[in-house]
């Protein structure tokens, strides 16, 4: 795979590094959280592209939907963002993918539905469009690949194209397993988990290590990653990469009254990946996604309702 140059030992952003292409496939899931009085749109992969939108890059969400009205609120939403539906499938048979939540004294539980759509991904459909289209990077997780259709589209679009893959780890039970999790990191350039999952991930292979640190090593060492993202709430997060080099930020003070945690570790991953192409240190990248992700909880929800949101961020961080 061909690295995403990052300077992980200056203080200095590397504008000579800026990526030429703004192009970024994210491969996955599109789910509505279907609460008893409405539906909201999400998925990682689907907040991840709604933020790079609003920051004036190029995503392209290879996904599949129904023949049903989600799929309808999804196509106007990335229409009225601008976004490129080029590598939304249509399925005549599984619905848009769903998260049925279910109202209980304790708060909230979420169920998962299966067989969706986005289990049924095209990997002639997304090999094109994704070979069309020329990206910088590639966007994945680990929920769609619990259908054998959609892992072989993944697995066909990763070993095809020849750019980095960035894996972010969402592990949601029952729909992952050892197999899944061995096969994502061998797939992987660039990894982004929280440090729960590092532990329990470095648990489940049976790698060596007693500390997160060690842990983080054995798992790039393992894998032959180029990069381990690992966030950590409101500690803030780190980063591992393949020569040792290890860089830390504490978290960031929320600005805002804490509203909820959802979709922060996808605000998170979005700013990654901004600063990837943007040529941006890893100082600079953790900092502003730390600082990012603790914006996004002081709003209801995974995604902003207005794109003025993302504009204070654009002008401190000089992308218009």
């Amino acid at each position: 795979m061909n690295p995403i140059h990052i300077q992980s030992n200056s203080n200095e952003i590397n504008t000579q590094s800026k990526h030429q292409s703004s192009t970024i496939v994210l491969f996955g899931e599109v789910l509505a959280d279907k609460f008893p009085d409405r539906s909201v749109l999400g998925g990682a992969p689907f907040n991840v592209a709604c933020h790079l939108q609003a920051f004036g890059l190029h995503p392209v969400l290879v996904t599949r939907v129904g023949n049903d009205y989600l799929r309808d609120e999804l196509l106007a939403s990335m229409v009225r963002s601008g976004m490129d539906t080029s590598g939304v499938q249509y399925d005549p048979v599984h619905p848009t993918g769903q998260v049925v939540v279910h109202m209980t004294q304790d708060g909230h539980r979420f169920e998962i539905s299966p067989e969706q759509a986005y289990d049924y991904i095209d990997a002639n459909l997304a090999h094109l469009i994704a070979s069309a289209v020329k990206p910088a990077l590639i966007y994945f997780g680990t929920l769609a690949q619990r259908h054998h259709v959609s892992k072989y589209a993944l697995n066909q679009l990763l070993q095809n194209v020849n750019v980095p893959h960035m894996l972010d780890i969402n592990l949601r039970e029952p729909w992952y397993n050892e197999s899944i999790l061995t096969h994502s990191l061998q797939l992987a350039s660039i990894v982004k988990m929280n440090q729960d999952e590092l532990i329990s991930i470095v648990q489940q292979l049976k790698l060596p290590g007693e500390h997160v640190a060690e842990q983080a090593a054995a798992l790039i060492k393992h894998f032959a990653l180029e990069r381990l993202i690992v966030t950590n709430g409101a500690e803030g997060a780190w980063e591992v990469d393949t020569n040792g080099i290890s860089m830390q930020v504490k978290g960031s003070t929320l600005t805002e009254a804490l509203i909820d945690t959802v979709g922060a570790g996808d605000g998170f991953a979005a700013v990654c990946i901004l600063g990837m192409l943007q040529g941006w240190t890893s100082e600079h990248t953790l900092s502003r996604a730390n600082y990012f992700a603790a914006a996004i909880c002081g709003i209801r929800g995974a995604i902003p309702e207005n794109s003025t949101f993302y504009q204070p961020f654009r002008n401190s961080w000089g992308i218009g």
